[in-house]
């Protein structure tokens, strides 16, 4: 069977890690990458077996050999680059955070529509099998009702070029606090009825630590914290009356502990094996353009909408704003 071939914008930390990645699936060819530099794009390259090297992201999409684009570039950048693959025709996994805002967003959905071209975000926990175990846990009634979920995420990267800068979209909420807003709608869903959140912004206006809470018409709540100032534990705990779980790490589980009203553990979960973990949204991202679909049902396109929303919201509300904002 022929291997699919999937070509990388960007030859970062992140492009590594995808290349890493596709190298080691079955079925599938790390084809192409691009870079602005030409000689870093074939460094790339000889690194990782990648077959073709670009100095430019529009030779990459020009080349019709690649049947699926990802996009690994700052946030800054991910509506200009999936514009112009969209354009083109090319289908495209972007890097979370989806774009700058909402806007944006809606746009680049607007545009998968009327090429009827495959767009879907890369946030990877949205399309891990462990994470559809977590679900099953929560509705199966193994805790019984489930009330209250809590979900930390912490990386002392502040002064990280990607992070400190606004004309980079830096910040901790879009990238790394995207990952406890998608645990917590991952398993309790959209129906949030009131938002209450606060930051610390640092000396470039961006934040760079933050806690939102959710609270759901079914009265449960969901309370989220970030930051880029320090680690922290990761973890997020998910409560019942029966009991609750604790699972390891929110940005890629790969292990969540039942225990019960006393504290006992009762049930032990461990994630499959894994290459990266990227290897899930990849395949995901296949099988839809293979079925000529334009959105997965992992991260549906009004989701990733919504989410943009709740982004902008935040940050309208903290008073962070980006070159690109209105």
């Amino acid at each position: 069977m022929e291997r699919f071939k999937v070509g990388i914008i960007g030859a970062g930390h992140i492009a590594r890690k995808m290349a890493h990645t596709l190298r080691d699936m079955e079925g599938v060819e790390p084809y192409a990458v691009a870079s602005r530099n030409l000689e870093n794009a074939e460094g790339f390259a000889r690194e990782w077996g990648v077959t073709r090297a670009y100095g430019s992201y529009e030779e990459l999409a020009d080349d019709p050999e690649v049947q699926l684009i990802y996009i690994a570039t700052p946030h800054s950048h991910h509506f200009e680059q999936a514009q112009m693959c969209l354009g083109k025709g090319k289908p495209v996994l972007c890097e979370k955070a989806f774009t700058a805002n909402a806007e944006q967003a809606e746009a680049l959905i607007r545009l998968s529509k009327e090429k009827q071209v495959f767009l879907t975000e890369a946030i990877w926990t949205r399309y891990m099998p462990f994470s559809r175990t977590l679900r099953e846990l929560v509705d199966g009634g193994t805790i019984g009702r489930v009330m209250m979920l809590t979900a930390n995420i912490g990386y002392p990267i502040a002064e990280k070029e990607r992070i400190a800068k606004p004309e980079l979209c830096g910040g901790a909420l879009l990238d790394i606090g995207v990952y406890p807003i998608n645990f917590a709608r991952m398993l309790f869903g959209s129906e949030i009825t009131g938002i209450t959140s606060a930051c610390v912004k640092g000396e470039t206006g961006v934040d760079l630590q933050g806690s939102i809470t959710f609270v759901y018409r079914n009265h449960r709540m969901a309370v989220l914290q970030m930051t880029a100032f320090c680690a922290n534990d990761r973890q997020g705990v998910i409560s019942g009356d029966k009991g609750y779980i604790i699972v390891d790490n929110i940005n890629n589980p790969q292990q969540a502990i039942v225990y019960s009203i006393n504290h006992e553990e009762v049930a032990r979960y461990t994630c499959p094996p894994q290459i990266t973990g990227f290897e899930y949204q990849v395949q995901a991202s296949i099988d839809a353009i293979r079925e000529g679909k334009i959105e997965t049902p992992y991260m549906p396109h009004m989701e990733t909408l919504h989410i943009m929303q709740m982004l902008d919201d935040l940050r309208s509300e903290w008073g962070v704003r980006f070159p690109m904002d209105k």
